[in-house]
């Protein structure tokens, strides 16, 4: 499973609450990735108006406050393809090859639509909350 959605959720979080603008090389140390990876994933986030940097500033800013944020916006900065994808070389030759597409996206829109409805309901303050809540005050200190 592909990564970059966990990965653009941590990040977020991270310029979010993170007092002093953070690094790409900052994040991918918390990420535990490295910072080209962590830079795709700002800059497809970037190009859709999600966060924003300054030329010669280290450190970027979030364009929306967190609540405003919905975990779908997010999913949908840094993936181009649908949930579920169909494998696409079936045989026309078999009844089920030449039935599957349809078959399967008689089940997955549906999912695919529950999900969206999901992500679309949650934020990234959501994410916040739920973090915090299981933070030690040792911690929360350290933010």
């Amino acid at each position: 499973m592909d990564t970059k959605f966990s990965t653009a959720i941590h990040s977020l979080i991270l310029i979010s609450e993170t007092k002093e603008p953070i690094s790409s090389e900052q994040i991918a140390r918390s990420v535990g990735t490295n910072a080209s990876y962590i830079r795709k994933i700002l800059g497809m986030l970037k190009k859709q108006g999600l966060i924003s940097s300054r030329r010669g500033v280290s450190g970027f800013k979030l364009d929306k406050r967190p609540y405003e944020l919905t975990l779908l916006e997010v999913y949908e900065a840094v993936n181009n393809n649908p949930f579920f994808d169909i494998h696409q070389n079936s045989s026309d030759e078999c009844i089920v090859g030449r039935h599957i597409k349809s078959t399967l996206n008689y089940v997955l829109n549906d999912m695919e639509n529950s999900i969206n409805k999901e992500l679309s309901n949650k934020t990234l303050a959501d994410c916040i909350e739920h973090m915090k809540n299981e933070l030690t005050p040792e911690e929360i200190e350290q933010l």
